[in-house]
């Protein structure tokens, strides 16, 4: 069924794209037709498949194929804007890396950017398209605290065995703070990074036996008033 969706015509993308009928000519549709290697499903089964409103998904089928057609103002989702190099549809982790990059001057944001990166390419196949997308970004935007706390887990779970190690952890510590450059302020201390692991395992990781699992985790977020203000913040983001 998901190969058959790629193969649609052109007008699903029509579909998706509202503006579409005013913004192309007849000779912009052949040249789409000859360059555009992969078409999302139908919005309809997009739909179905998310928690997103057919204008929603509109809106955001807009903003990934065309840079600076939509962003948004938190640092977890630059995503939303892909380069005009990108018109395919799909975007690979190279590409998705440089994206990233643009919001992260003052750092080296390369290592985050390729944790996020798979976390959203959940079939493994080294792309991420816009079913991909729009699927990881209704978990984090409409999902429940549970599905929202999942995702996250998964994010953090780098080899995903379905535990974080102290190591995982510390991997992804380091690339946060690599990714905030040298030149914060205050100065962030060598040493950091790993403090923040050990607080991390302290607090979540109940048995004590050096790995924190899924129910740890989710126990203990939701437990933490600070983390469940934080997931808020995503409800009104689109």
């Amino acid at each position: 069924m998901r190969g058959q969706g790629r193969k649609e015509s052109l007008s699903d993308s029509r579909d998706l794209d509202g503006s579409y009928d005013q913004l192309t000519d007849s000779v912009e549709d052949e040249f789409e037709l000859s360059t555009v290697c992969h078409r999302p499903e139908g919005l309809e089964q997009l739909q179905e498949q998310t928690k997103f409103t057919r204008k929603e998904l509109q809106v955001l089928y807009r903003g990934f194929k065309n840079p600076g057609v939509l962003s948004l103002s938190s640092v977890w989702f630059p995503s939303l804007r892909y380069p005009q190099e990108c018109p395919s549809g799909i975007v690979n982790e190279e590409n998705f890396k440089q994206i990233y990059s643009q919001f992260f001057p003052q750092g080296d944001s390369s290592t985050y950017a390729t944790f996020l990166f798979n976390a959203f390419d959940t079939n493994h196949d080294g792309s991420v398209s816009f079913e991909d997308f729009v699927a990881g970004l209704s978990v984090i935007l409409r999902g429940t605290t549970d599905d929202r706390l999942n995702w996250a887990f998964n994010l953090y779970d780098l080899n995903k065995d379905g535990c974080i190690t102290k190591e995982e952890m510390l991997d992804i510590m380091k690339s946060i703070y690599d990714m905030m450059g040298k030149y914060t302020y205050p100065a962030l201390r060598e040493e950091a990074p790993r403090e923040h692991v050990e607080s991390f395992f302290q607090k979540m990781d109940r048995n004590k036996d050096g790995v924190v699992t899924i129910e740890e985790f989710i126990e203990s977020c939701q437990k933490d008033e600070n983390i469940m203000r934080s997931m808020q913040l995503f409800d009104n983001v689109i």
